[in-house]
């Protein structure tokens, strides 16, 4: 009596779980399409000044790979780029201004931020700083894009026509990160599956829609619009800088768009698990708003939607239940078809998609690390700063 109430609990979680990923194959915004891209756009008539605003701390190893990319564009406006050299200790100024000399292209200027005042993360300080010299050239765009993405030469052509003939006042792509080693091969593709799950891209720009997201890595953004939103002293205290912009400026009645990116890539390497590992669970628990009760919220969904389906695979297989293993053999399949477009995306090989739910308990692990850290007094971090605060992700609620 005992093992069958055991097999049909199993049965019913299998059920729960297989329920949940048709409703979010059909019902949570198309999540799983990859092909939310640059919307169609038109030249303008005149091309509106822009200001690039680079934030870079310890840049160096990524620098020869990305700034060339970035003073190379082929934009037929007014364009400058302002490097904002937050305390590097690797030469990274230097190394900036030595590419600009050879490369030619677009002016740059590097300055430095100095120290970012109590309540302000690091990387915001410094961009607040980029956009304030970039003011003084009042330029209609500023593009905000990390040291170490690498853009085609009609990148921001294509970034701006789009933003002018959608009417967007924020204009942002998912950079396509590296994915070279074993671990970025495992890691990576999901990363963006699941930031796309949680941030459905064609929610992000239906008008009435309460979603709004943003990638760091590459968002032209209306200088108006920023002036509008306060941004970035809105959100000087967020650890997850571009979504707190896009919901900054689109409760200030912005315009948001937000896709994958053709020709706009990281450079960055992640070889190792560990250095995938400390990018992920730096800010996963700021994600939850240092919520013990979010965090166990998440580790539940996570174990329900991920890690239910193989598991009852195996007991219906040992114990001899066909519903029960074909109950979650049904959600395993669902899951993995979802994760193949991203896959291709990616172009990697479709083999990968079984292995999601290894990749999903990692990201609980990583998850629950981030609140381990966070509890003893370490917090989010980037570049060596870190953030303990629990209102670093307060302006992101």
């Amino acid at each position: 009596m005992g093992q069958t109430a055991h097999v049909s609990a199993v049965v019913w979680s299998a059920a729960v779980s297989l329920a949940a990923w048709l409703w979010l194959l059909l019902f949570q915004g198309w999540f799983w399409r990859t092909d939310v891209r640059l919307p169609a756009s038109r030249e303008p008539d005149g091309w509106p000044d822009v200001c690039v605003v680079v934030p870079a701390r310890d840049e160096a190893a990524v620098l020869p790979a990305s700034l060339p990319s970035l003073l190379a564009q082929d934009y037929p406006g007014r364009a400058e780029v302002f490097l904002v050299d937050d305390g590097s200790t690797d030469g990274t100024g230097d190394l900036a201004r030595e590419l600009a000399r050879r490369q030619g292209g677009l002016p740059l200027t590097v300055v430095p931020p100095g120290e970012p005042p109590a309540g302000w993360t690091g990387k915001l300080w410094a961009v607040r700083h980029g956009m304030e010299l970039a003011r003084a050239r009042d330029p209609e765009y500023l593009l905000l894009t990390d040291a170490d993405i690498a853009h085609a030469p009609d990148s921001l052509r294509r970034l701006v026509a789009a933003a002018g003939t959608g009417g967007f006042d924020l204009v942002s792509q998912m950079a396509r990160l590296r994915v070279e080693s074993l671990w970025e091969r495992l890691v990576v593709p999901a990363f963006v599956y699941f930031f796309a799950q949680l941030y459905p891209f064609r929610r992000i720009s239906r008008p009435g829609s309460r979603t709004a997201a943003a990638a760091g890595g590459c968002v032209l953004l209306r200088a108006d619009a920023a002036a509008r939103a306060r941004i970035p002293d809105a959100v000087r205290h967020a650890v997850i800088d571009d979504v707190a912009v896009a919901r900054a400026v689109k409760r200030s009645g912005g315009r948001v768009w937000l896709g994958l990116a053709d020709g706009v890539d990281s450079v960055r390497p992640y070889p190792r698990l560990g250095d995938l590992w400390r990018m992920v669970s730096r800010s996963a628990y700021a994600q939850l708003r240092h919520s013990p009760l979010l965090l166990a919220g998440t580790v539940a969904g996570l174990a329900l939607v991920y890690l239910v389906p193989p598991a009852t695979v195996a007991v219906g297989a040992a114990a001899g239940s066909p519903p029960c293993a074909l109950l979650g053999a049904a959600a395993w399949l669902v899951m993995a078809g979802t994760y193949v477009p991203m896959l291709r995306y990616y172009r990697q090989p479709l083999w990968l998609a079984p292995l999601l739910p290894v990749t999903a308990f990692l990201y609980l692990l990583m998850t629950v690390d981030s609140a381990v850290q966070h509890r003893r007094g370490r917090g989010a971090a980037w570049k060596g700063r870190t953030y303990a605060r629990p209102e670093a992700a307060a302006e992101e609620a």
